[in-house]
C-alpha cells in the first residue's frame, strides 16, 4: 500500500465525525425553533406595558396631616418593571410615599416606607389600606368626588399619569 492510501479516511471514520458535527447543528436548530414559537405566542423580551386605574384618595378628616391614595397597577408586557415613586402637584406641602402597611401580633399595624415596588411581567398590583398604599400630605377643601392628578414614575415604562377620585374611607368606588 502506497502512503497516500493509508491517510485517506476510512467510511465509518467520515460517518462518525458528520454525526458528531450534525448533533450541536439540530440541537441549535431545535433550541432556535422553540424559542422563536415561545417569542410569537407570548410575550418573550416585550417591555413592560404598564395601566394604571381604579385610582382613589381617602378624604381627610378630624384636622389629620396625612391621607392615603390606592391605585390598580397592571403589567401587560413580558418584562417586569418596578414603581419608584408617585408625585402629585395637588396635594398639601410634602411629598408623597410608597408605604407598606403590615399587622403586628398585637393586633395591631404598622407602617414603613418603602423605596419601591415590583410589578411583575404579566401580573398587577392592588394597592389597598391592608397592604400597599401612596401616603400624601391632605389638602384641605377636598371634597368626596373630587378628582387628584398622579403621576407614578416606573423604572422602565417611564412616567404615567392618572386621576384619583377623593372618596370617604370604606366607600366602594367601583
Amino acid at each position: 500500500m502506497t502512503e497516500r492510501a493509508t491517510r485517506r479516511p476510512s467510511r465509518r471514520r467520515l460517518t462518525d465525525t458528520l454525526l458528531a458535527a450534525l448533533a450541536p447543528v439540530a440541537v441549535c436548530g431545535l433550541a432556535l425553533g422553540g424559542l422563536s414559537t415561545w417569542t410569537a405566542y407570548g410575550n418573550a423580551g416585550s417591555p413592560a406595558r404598564i395601566k394604571v386605574t381604579d385610582g382613589k384618595v381617602f378624604l381627610p378628616s378630624g384636622g389629620v396631616p396625612e391621607t392615603a391614595a390606592f391605585f390598580r397597577v397592571t403589567n401587560s408586557g413580558g418584562s417586569a418593571d418596578r414603581l419608584l415613586k408617585v408625585t402629585t402637584v395637588e396635594a398639601g406641602a410634602g411629598s408623597p410615599r410608597l408605604s407598606r402597611h403590615l399587622m403586628t401580633g398585637t393586633g395591631s399595624a404598622s407602617a414603613q416606607t418603602v423605596a419601591s415596588v415590583a410589578v411583575p411581567a404579566g401580573e398587577g398590583l392592588d394597592m389597598s389600606p391592608n397592604g400597599l398604599d401612596v401616603i400624601l400630605p391632605a389638602k384641605s377643601g377636598w371634597q368626596s368626588g373630587d378628582l387628584v392628578a398622579f403621576t407614578l414614575h416606573f423604572e422602565h415604562g417611564g412616567a404615567v399619569k392618572t386621576l384619583a377620585v377623593v372618596v370617604r374611607p370604606g366607600q366602594d368606588t367601583t
